[in-house]
């Protein structure tokens, strides 16, 4: 290989590795798992290396991709598989008869670094907000509920901004398909409203979330049941994925943590940035190495001043490599840094 030809491969791969982050953000809307979209943008940046000889500059760069990933995204969805939260699936289970029974990895609607789907600076705040919202886990519940090319074209059209002519052209299909396709697709939104939905988190926190933030770490460090009793709102939800068990009000909550969640006593967390929310990573004593092991990554849903959901995505096996954590921690929380 020429080095003429070793500049133009290496300029291609800087070319399509700019748009890696935001086509991670799309194909995790799209798919609702963290690492299926991962996977679902490897395929779409190898497809366009292996055919970039065959693009005719037509349209940009950057919306070849899209046409690419949206394809990828929309075979990986043929099967008809819909990722959901314990609250899609099932009622709230009373404390008296609440019982941990796990269910299938690609059952669950997954969590997400906020690094890895969001661009690190966005020159219009209004987009930056968008964005935000639009990987929270009560939209990215409802956008499950949607058909795939549904889902696709309210994605591109509400979320990214996409004009309908754009839209039409990538789905290859009528501006008036795409308009009635959105139409379809808010309507059923409209209908359903989804637990979580009124979350409200300013970017940055404000000085009110911020406080509330410190004080439920206290509590929850503490485990002063009290304390967080007052945080929480009368019919705040916590969830435990990969179990379906899913709890409704603070009685409940705190009865849970003080009997099935008692070994959660003296846990630590730390902050992580998580589906455009506040969150947590959660790491318990570790009775037989010492020190705290990974638990849980935690979410948590904000609304007038009070915790609304909390949830739990407990396999750390896999969530605390994808947040850049460590697997053990013997220092202070202060003194431990999250990873890249």
């Amino acid at each position: 290989m020429s080095d003429s030809t070793t500049a133009t491969a290496d300029d291609l791969e800087v070319r399509l590795e700019q748009h890696r982050t935001e086509l991670t953000g799309y194909c995790y809307r799209m798919l609702g798992s963290s690492f299926e979209a991962e996977d679902a943008v490897q395929d779409t940046l190898v497809r366009a290396w292996r055919s970039y000889g065959t693009f005719e500059g037509r349209s940009s760069l950057r919306s070849w991709l899209y046409r690419i990933a949206t394809n990828v995204c929309l075979d990986m969805l043929t099967a008809g598989n819909k990722r959901a939260r314990p609250m899609d699936l099932s009622e709230s289970t009373p404390l008296a008869s609440a019982a941990l029974s796990p269910r299938a990895d690609s059952t669950w609607l997954e969590p997400m670094p906020d690094a890895r789907i969001l661009p690190p600076s966005a020159s219009d705040p209004a987009e930056a907000a968008v964005a935000k919202e639009s990987v929270r886990l009560a939209f990215m519940a409802a956008l499950q509920k949607l058909p795939p090319k549904q889902r696709a074209v309210l994605i591109l059209r509400e979320v990214l901004a996409w004009r309908a002519a754009e839209v039409a052209e990538l789905l290859d299909t009528s501006v008036a398909s795409v308009n009635s396709a959105l139409q379809r697709a808010r309507a059923t939104l409209a209908e359903r409203r989804e637990p979580g939905a009124d979350a409200e988190v300013s970017d940055p926190l404000d000085e009110e979330q911020q406080k509330l933030l410190e004080r439920y770490v206290a509590a929850f460090e503490g485990y002063d049941m009290t304390a967080l009793t007052a945080l929480l709102h009368e019919d705040a939800v916590m969830s435990m994925p990969p179990f379906d068990l899913w709890l409704t009000g603070h009685d409940d909550i705190t009865g849970f943590m003080t009997t099935l969640g008692a070994a959660c006593e003296g846990s630590r967390l730390l902050p992580v940035e998580v589906n455009g929310l506040p969150g947590f990573a959660q790491y318990k004593p570790d009775p037989e190495a010492g020190g705290h092991a990974p638990w849980a990554i935690q979410v948590l849903e904000v609304s007038e001043g009070r915790l609304t959901g909390f949830h739990f995505f407990l396999d750390t096996e896999r969530w605390f490599p994808l947040f850049g954590l460590p697997l053990h921690l013997d220092a202070e929380p202060d003194e431990v840094e999250q990873g890249e």
